[in-house]
């Protein structure tokens, strides 16, 4: 991926929360303009705390970026504040649908109309009724009521509503059925091909991810230990076993294979 491309850069950064405890160890990723990424992990291998780093957010968590450097758009972000950082057009949509439960859906997307920088508050409405016909049905409606599909569907037109440049998506798909999965993300590859809106995707459904983003990072305890075009990782092998969930002859593997990897780790060597 060419540097000049890139509308975010992370160099070689380090970050610890309570200034002890490491936890991201030399991370390199790049975002191209008006592209695609996923970073692909296993639970806690460091992959929120990646986008936490990005959007400001690791300081209300007593973390901070130790070594390297976050670039955007050819500017260091890594000191900024998570509201500076909003400002510049990076949103980050959190992991478990964090809609506000006692406003209505509309007024739940109103929220991110503060940041926007051109258009009405009603352009931005319009906007994201026109992605997400069904928050136009529900716009009066108590968030905490709808489903989950639903919220997941609010927080991502909230951050629509503030004119993304970047969208730091964590774990869309979580807790969601599956025919609402694939609508949401349907909707994802339509905002970037329609708006040009850059993405970073974390996402524990490989499949899913590999499909949805050209290029992946896989991270395992803090490292990135392999990256390359989603086409040739969901070819190979590693990731067949372990984030695909299939053998050589294409069977599920079970659990007991799968812990052949902690005795193996021949990414890290």
């Amino acid at each position: 991926m060419e540097a000049a491309e890139a509308i975010l850069k992370i160099n070689n950064i380090e970050v610890r929360y309570h200034e002890v405890i490491l936890v991201l160890k030399g991370v390199s990723i790049q975002v191209p303009r008006g592209g695609i990424v996923t970073l692909l992990g296993a639970n806690g291998a460091g992959k929120s705390t990646t986008l936490k780093a990005i959007s400001g957010l690791l300081k209300v968590e007593d973390g901070e970026v130790t070594d390297g450097a976050i670039e955007y758009e050819g500017q260091h972000i890594h000191h900024e504040r998570a509201a500076i950082i909003a400002k510049m057009g990076i949103v980050q949509v959190i992991e478990g649908r964090r809609v506000f439960e006692h406003l209505t859906v509309e007024e739940n997307l109103k929220v991110g109309a503060h940041l926007r920088k051109t258009g009405s508050v009603k352009d931005g409405l319009e906007l994201v009724y026109y992605y997400f016909p069904r928050l136009q049905e529900k716009r009066n409606e108590v968030a905490g009521f709808v489903s989950g599909g639903e919220q997941q569907m609010t927080v991502v037109g909230r951050a629509l509503m503030t004119e993304p440049k970047l969208v730091l998506l964590d774990e869309p798909s979580m807790g969601l059925a599956p025919k609402l999965i694939h609508e949401i993300f349907r909707i994802i590859m339509q905002l970037n091909e329609e708006q040009r809106i850059s993405i970073l995707l974390v996402e524990q459904n490989a499949k899913l991810a590999l499909n949805v983003a050209p290029y992946a990072y896989v991270m395992e305890t803090g490292r990135i230990v392999m990256d390359d075009t989603s086409e040739k990782l969901s070819q190979n092998e590693d990731i067949k076993d372990f984030y695909l969930g299939l053998t050589d002859k294409g069977g599920r593997k079970s659990f007991r294979d799968v812990k052949h990897y902690k005795r193996r780790k021949r990414w890290l060597t």
